[in-house]
């Protein structure tokens, strides 16, 4: 029997598909018990698997299951086959290869989890956060890279809220190009856009998220305002009597203010969608096309890309996207080596150093991420703020690139995690990549 774990809001025919994405860092993980990464493996428990499938095997968009633990650990490799996309395309160039020098000594590294006495492996790591895929490179050669569960060298998996650095990273790179002023008011550049909590904040609020939104992604809370949006970019038929928006920009013209821009860092999904809405309106094309044109057909990709869109084919620019491990860890190593790929410009450097750079700490200290102190938020990146100047693009459930300029490293993890919010892995995940680190900078020595 299925262990489904979800909300009333699917009985109600008011499923937003796409809330998974949007869940809120600071949302405390649930106590469940849940299956261990072992006993949850989607290829041993068969979902989908076989034609037909059988019926205790099937996972649906209808009744929630495909987005629900266990299911989620086969539905992130598939969300294709569950939702309407738009594709990214890598171009018709033939990938780019890595080098390979795998290192078996990282398996056995140490490290002790945040709040406990007892240290653990990096392997041990793996499964304690249900991982699907990871792989670590180290100045540009590939050192440890390993697959679980439905994910393999040869498809794609959800990356959620990572998605926003994607939208960030454009966004940076039209305005170290000049085409976007980050000064300007965002009802310069979407004028739909004047009335709503948008319309008097500056372009840069919206990319390092210092907006003032009535907003809340607050899962307990069944009239936070997630609901509505997550309504609104629902990509099926609404329901009989539905009177909301329909699409993510609908949505975002309705949004209210709620204190001041520019005061305290926020995190609210709606700001990424907003920024989508920015660029688009500034490039004439989608995010789907500007990531394509800009990054996934330049660097020697091996898979398309994908969004989820709204019922007006509108890309999720706040959590919609899938791509493949070794093309994140390719997009990583971009950014590591400032915009540069085998010797050619192709992302602007000064838009890596303004993602370097960093946020407001003061800002983003007011925003309540007990476990992240001292971080900050820039260009919709995380930034750690430590002695490696560290930063990361994060999505629920476990997705990651992490990028240690100090340790010439890229980390890519991908992963389904029962519980979304990052909190739940991040004691086991954030001091095994310092240890992984800190191990390349001695091999070096």
């Amino acid at each position: 029997m299925r262990q489904i774990h979800f909300l009333s809001k699917i009985e109600k025919g008011l499923f937003p598909v796409l809330v998974a994405c949007l869940v809120t860092p600071n949302l405390q993980a649930q106590q469940h018990d849940f299956l261990s990464a072992k006993e949850s493996d989607p290829i041993k428990m068969g979902w989908m698997q076989g034609f037909p499938t059988p019926k205790e095997k099937v996972l649906s968009v209808a009744d929630g299951s495909f987005f629900s633990f266990p299911g989620l650990r086969y539905s992130v490799v598939h969300m294709r086959e569950f939702l309407p996309t738009v594709n990214v395309s890598r171009g018709p160039d033939k990938p780019a290869p890595f080098t390979y020098e795998l290192d078996p000594k990282i398996d056995a590294l140490e490290f002790l989890p945040w709040g406990e006495n007892k240290t653990m492996t990096w392997e041990q790591s793996l499964w304690k956060n249900y991982t699907d895929g990871i792989l670590i490179l180290h100045k540009g050669k590939i050192v440890y890279e390993r697959y679980f569960g439905a994910l393999t060298e040869k498809n794609v998996h959800a990356v959620m809220s990572l998605t926003k650095s994607f939208t960030g990273t454009l966004a940076a790179i039209l305005v170290a190009e000049g085409r976007l002023d980050p000064n300007k008011l965002v009802s310069f550049y979407v004028p739909e856009l004047k009335k709503s909590a948008f319309g008097d904040a500056t372009v840069r609020q919206v990319m390092d998220m210092t907006t003032a939104l009535k907003y809340s992604e607050d899962y307990a809370d069944p009239k936070a305002e997630l609901w509505d949006f997550s309504a609104a970019g629902n990509p099926f038929p609404k329901p009989k009597g539905y009177k909301g928006p329909v699409g993510y920009y609908a949505y975002l013209e309705t949004v209210k203010k709620q204190g001041k821009h520019g005061e305290a860092f926020g995190y609210k999904t709606v700001n990424s969608d907003a920024l989508g809405w920015i660029i688009s309106k500034v490039t004439g094309k989608s995010v789907a096309q500007l990531l394509s044109e800009n990054i996934w057909s330049k660097i020697g990709m091996e898979e398309d890309a994908y969004y989820q869109v709204d019922a007006l084919g509108v890309p999720f620019a706040g959590g919609g996207l899938s791509a493949g491990l070794r093309d994140l860890g390719r997009f990583g190593q971009l950014i590591l080596d400032m915009g540069k790929w085998h010797g050619k410009q192709i992302i602007p450097m000064a838009a890596v150093a303004d993602i370097e750079k960093g946020g407001s700490k003061e800002a983003f200290a007011k925003s309540g991420h007990s476990g992240l102190k001292g971080w900050s938020y820039r260009d919709m990146w995380w930034i750690t703020e430590n002695a490696d100047s560290a930063f990361a693009a994060r999505g629920v459930h476990g997705q990651t690139i992490y990028i240690d300029p100090k340790a010439e490293m890229v980390l890519v993890r991908l992963a389904s995690h029962p519980v979304a919010a990052n909190s739940a892995n991040d004691p086991y995940s954030l001091p095994a990549y310092q240890a992984v680190a800190n191990y390349l900078m001695r091999k070096e020595k």
